[in-house]
Formats: structure tokens, sequence, C-alpha cells
């Protein structure tokens, strides 16, 4: 039976390429998402992707296919608002939120959202910025938190947000007393980086910072923070990351002196949303306002 996961998994590795933030975006795993992926290939009695290592590409019949896909489910997340707007528990808000951004930061805009809209059901999803702008573009989200810059496709957005970074280094390396360190002289071990495809100009902007500021350190590519941490607790890495509840052993934080890496943080949403303007504007001071 065809289902709205079947198209999900679909359109997700049509707009990824990629198994593993496919499988993110959709809110599964990737053995799932292969099986899915099998599973709707059987079903249609067509192959739909070529694979690749670690990366797909659609065939002509997934090119010839995928529209049809996007459009079902539209008329499946129309259907789902319809129904909402029908039972007493009031509208449901779906919000999208980056890796990158806090718990604490992601935690007051759905609070925000909730308090915005009386009788409102929040429910918040985490992707790649890429994916996120994707969504709400699409309609499949209210709202997202993405990071800054990026190409909108003529989303409204609102006031860009700066979080103040730590740099997470082994004390092997400095010592765990608290002080500011120029990023110069963070040492020569690599900054652990997430993929480029996430948020290519956001990812484009770090890199070109961090290059300024400390040529040939290099940067090595982690899936997300918690892998991040890992290999700075092994003495294999440096994390910069305005998340203050990151820890482990053996793991120092300092403060970046003129603070060169921000986290810029921006709320986006359809031009067409039917919020207020003064509503959403309450939305995107929850991010300067934590």
């Amino acid at each position: 039976m065809l289902t709205e996961r079947y198209l999900q998994i679909f359109v997700a590795l049509a707009e990824e390429q990629h198994f593993g933030d496919a499988a993110r975006v959709v809110g599964i795993t990737q053995p799932p998402l292969s099986q899915g992926l099998r599973r709707l290939e059987a079903m249609v009695g067509a192959k739909l992707f070529e694979r690749g290592p670690g990366q797909v590409e659609l065939t002509p019949a997934g090119v010839a296919l995928l529209p049809y896909a996007r459009r079902a489910l539209g008329a499946i997340d129309e259907f789902h608002h319809a129904a909402v707007a029908q039972v007493p528990d009031g509208p449901e808000i779906r919000l999208g939120l980056a890796p990158e951004v806090p718990a604490s930061v992601g935690a007051a805009v759905a609070a925000a959202c909730g308090a915005a809209v009386r009788g409102s059901r929040v429910t918040a999803v985490s992707a790649p910025t890429s994916s996120l702008v994707n969504q709400v573009s699409s309609g499949r989200l209210a709202m997202a938190v993405v990071l800054h810059p990026a190409v909108l496709d003529g989303l409204q957005a609102g006031p860009v947000t700066l979080l103040r970074s730590w740099a997470l280094v082994p004390t092997s390396l400095h010592p765990d007393d608290g002080q500011p360190l120029p990023l110069r002289k963070l040492g020569g071990l690599p900054i652990a980086v997430r993929p480029r495809a996430e948020a290519p100009a956001a990812r484009d902007l770090f890199l070109d910072t961090v290059g300024l500021h400390r040529p040939g350190g290099g940067t090595v590519v982690v899936t997300d923070d918690r892998a991040a941490l890992a290999m700075v607790a092994a003495a294999q890495a440096i994390l910069v990351t305005p998340d203050d509840s990151l820890q482990a052993a053996g793991v120092g934080r300092h403060r970046l002196i003129d603070d060169p890496l921000p986290v810029r943080l921006r709320l986006v949403w359809p031009q067409s949303h039917a919020l207020p303007a003064e509503v959403m504007a309450e939305l995107a001071n929850a991010l300067v306002t934590p």
C-alpha cells in the first residue's frame, strides 16, 4: 500500500541526494529508509534512484514521478491542516530547527509559538538548513530557524541573531581555566564542521573565517555535535559551538576573543503565512532573548 511515509522517503532522497541526510529529514534511521525505498520501487515497478557511495541520483523514472509525489504530499498536508482546524485542540504549528540551534533557543521559539496562537499545538523537527528552507517553501513546515546566510527562495525572514560561540578544546591542548583564546591559538587540531551541503552559504562563511584567522589549521567533517564532542574528548578535533550544554571529561570550554565565529540564526516563514506580522516579530524576538 502506498503510504505517506513512502512518499516522504522518495521526496527527501530526491532533495537531499544522500541517505543519511534524507533519514534525518524523515525522522528515521538509514536502514528503515533504505527498506522503505526498496518497497516503494517494488510497488511502482521501477527503479527510482541510482545508488553511489553515500549519494543517490534520480533515474528517468524517478524524475518523472517526483512531481506527482510532491503534489500528493501537498494534498495530504492540506488534509491534515483541514482536519486539525476541526478539532478543539487548536491548530498545529510545524516548526523546523536547524541542528546548530541550541536546545534552549529552540525551546524558546517553540514556547513563543504556543503563546502566540491560543490553543495551538506545536510540533518541532530538526533538519539541515537546506532541507528546512525547502520544507517551508513547500508548506510542509509553518516556519523554521535556519542558519544565515542561506538562499531563501522568496521566504520572509526575521532579523539575524548572533549567538556567541564556545571553543571546546582538549584539556591536553589547553588547560580548562576558562580563559578566552584567540582563534589562531587553538592549536594544530582540525576544527569539526558539519557537511557543506547542509547549509552551503553559512558553511562557506564559517570556513572562510576560519581560514582567515587560522590558516593551515584544517577542518574535519562530522555528522553532528555529539560526534564532534567525542572527537574533542579523544583529542582529535576542536569544536566551535553556541551550545553551552555540551561538556565531557577532558574537554575545556573557552570563549573566542572578538568572537569571530558566532552562529547566525534567523526565523523564516512563507510569504503567504496566515500569522499576523506582530506575531512573527514576537517569534523572531524569541531568538534574541531565549
